[in-house]
């Protein structure tokens, strides 16, 4: 880098103490901060768990309030999506009405600064969906600051075949999702964005042309090595180890993965760890399938110890934005086995994975099923592709690699030239 860089980042969701996306907010931030001279903007429900992990408010971060007009729109986005963990996209719509407001009060508290050139950077982190617009893009435009924006991730399609599993999920208003494309602050926030990072090539498809050229596809996710340790070490003799990691909801399809598996659980040749809760996991115990160990919902940090006992991540979902549950598998040695779709699909490839192509549910569970039969018949390749998974992380997808990915990002708006390609 030619300098140490000054930077406000936006993290409203960033949280240590949490998983999804305020986990990849506080990783990604926090990994920023460690290489460059910056300050965290993030939001007052994280407040503590910032002061628990040692930051220092007023100096390494500031938490705004923004409870006011957050705090009732949030519990009337709980109330319509129907249900705990279903109605993302109601969810999504809420946060794009009361986000604004947030950065409103953000940029009465550091709006003097960044026009006074104080900050040679703004980036926003989060939210990570590409449907919540960025009033303070135009404000730093204007200021002659540069304004970056994501990873932004989101909006899959779902996939045909699978309207029972949406609806199971309360995502009515994704058959109208592209409507936010028409919402009040995209276009001005994509104008004066000086660079958009994509976390996957369908968030930068639905960038419009005149835009792409400031797009630069970084996946959204990443790893701590001091959370993932070891290498995943299951036996060499014995049945094929499987684990599944997720919730027990339908589109992440851990029936799918039983009805795949079942002759091979029967049989005595393949055994699955299942973790996750939800309200598919009763009606599933209840199968009885012989093999199967339910773990149902465990903390974050002890799910490895599980799955480093594990030859393979088997992973039906049809429809992951990111996929971070991929990467931690790769992180441990543990290969991936996935549907070739979205997330996972642009994270796994044949040296270090295994994909099945997606299509109809049925079509799905034959191929996982011949995969599976296949190892259960010889696994002898699973260990050089576990350590070819491990060694990609270590390359791409470490927080400290993704964190000097952003900084070259950073360098490339000062000095312009060719945008930086990192995939």
């Amino acid at each position: 880098m030619s300098r140490l860089k000054r930077v406000l980042i936006i993290a409203e969701a960033a949280n240590p103490e949490w998983v999804s996306v305020p986990l990849v907010g506080w990783s990604l931030a926090t990994a920023i901060a460690a290489k460059c001279d910056a300050h965290i903007v993030t939001q007052v429900r994280n407040r503590d768990a910032f002061l628990r992990a040692g930051l220092i408010e007023g100096v390494d971060f500031t938490a705004i309030d923004s409870e006011a007009f957050a705090r009732p729109l949030w519990a009337l986005g709980e109330k319509l999506r129907m249900g705990q963990g279903k109605g993302f996209t109601t969810l999504q719509v809420i946060n794009a009405l009361s986000y604004p407001y947030f950065e409103r009060l953000i940029w009465q508290r550091f709006g003097a600064a960044i026009k006074a050139g104080e900050y040679d950077v703004v980036h926003r982190i989060t939210p990570l969906s590409p449907t919540i617009s960025s009033p303070l893009a135009a404000k730093c435009a204007r200021a002659g600051v540069p304004f970056i924006l994501g990873p932004l991730n989101g909006g899959v399609p779902w996939p045909k075949g699978f309207d029972s599993e949406r609806r199971r999920e309360r995502e009515w208003l994704s058959y109208l999702r592209s409507a936010y494309k028409a919402m009040p602050g995209r276009k001005a926030t994509l104008k004066y964005a000086s660079a958009i990072l994509t976390g996957s090539h369908h968030t930068a498809s639905e960038v419009p042309a005149r835009y792409r050229e400031k797009c630069i596809y970084l996946p959204e996710n990443g790893i701590d090595p001091a959370r993932f340790t070891g290498r995943a070490a299951p036996p060499k003799d014995g049945p094929l180890r499987a684990c599944f990691i997720g919730r027990m909801v339908p589109y992440k399809g851990p029936d799918m993965l039983l009805d795949a598996a079942a002759p091979l659980l029967a049989s005595g040749a393949l055994e699955i760890e299942m973790i996750g809760d939800g309200p598919m996991l009763e009606p599933l115990k209840a199968r009885g399938d012989q093999g199967v160990t339910w773990r149902g919902w465990m903390a974050h940090e002890d799910v490895q110890s599980v799955l480093k006992t594990c030859h393979l991540l088997s992973f039906p979902s049809i429809r992951e934005f990111g996929g971070g549950v991929v990467l931690e598998a790769m992180a441990l040695g543990a290969v991936p086995l996935i549907v070739d779709y979205a997330g996972p699909g642009e994270l796994v490839s044949d040296a270090w994975g295994m994909k099945v192509p997606l299509g109809r549910r049925d079509k799905i569970v034959d191929d996982f099923r011949a995969r599976l039969t296949a190892l259960c018949k010889d696994h002898s390749a699973l260990p050089a592709m576990g350590d070819a998974a491990i060694a990609r992380v270590q390359s791409h997808f470490t927080w400290e690699r993704k964190a000097e990915q952003i900084l070259q990002v950073y360098d490339w708006l000062e000095n312009t030239g060719q945008a930086p390609r990192f995939f």
